[in-house]
């Protein structure tokens, strides 16, 4: 009997671990949950800050993980080489697309200039009609707050639709996720 193909959840995070304690403890939490929910962790292929909290917490659960690195990161963000699986590319645009490819939804934890790339990214592919796949914020502690507050003026402005900010979900913690995600396997 044929197994399903595992669920794929691409995460887009910061390399570094940011000022609050509940950005590295969301990261764990949702590499852990995603683990115990027998989905598989796409992200970067780095291991530092919550990039690699929330791979190393996959790990700890005997999840699988799947990770996609530029070969001018691989020092920079400690390439993760013990991965389920380990790729590494040429530039940051591959990266993305390998990352996009090999998920079935898309996740951003609180992050720098990196995560907002990749985010508005897929973003703008589902904007433009390109996927579908659900793309969702996690929004720790408000942290994605003043971007909302952007996207809604942008909005307001008249230089996006109101469906722009439809295709971002909102939520506030990982239990909520885990049950948004569940949702659409």
């Amino acid at each position: 009997m044929a197994q399903n193909p595992t669920y794929s959840v691409c995460v887009f995070c910061g390399s570094r671990f940011g000022r609050d304690d509940a950005y590295r403890n969301s990261a764990q939490e949702l590499g852990s949950a995603l683990a115990k929910n027998h989905m598989r962790l796409v992200y970067g292929a780095g291991d530092v800050g919550i990039m690699g909290a929330v791979a190393s917490a996959t790990q700890r659960e005997g999840g699988e993980t799947f990770g996609v690195i530029p070969v001018h990161l691989m020092e920079r963000e400690v390439g993760k080489r013990d991965l389920t699986s380990f790729i590494i590319t040429e530039n940051m645009h591959e990266r993305k697309k390998v990352m996009f490819m090999n998920a079935d939804a898309i996740v951003t934890l609180p992050g720098g200039a990196g995560s907002l790339d990749e985010l508005f990214e897929v973003l703008t592919w589902r904007q433009l009609g390109l996927h579908m796949k659900p793309v969702f914020l996690l929004n720790v502690n408000g942290f994605w707050d003043p971007l909302l507050t952007l996207l809604d003026h942008i909005i307001d402005e008249g230089f996006a639709d109101p469906s722009f900010r439809e295709s971002l979900e909102v939520v506030e913690t990982v239990p909520t996720l885990m049950q948004r995600l569940n949702d659409k396997t």
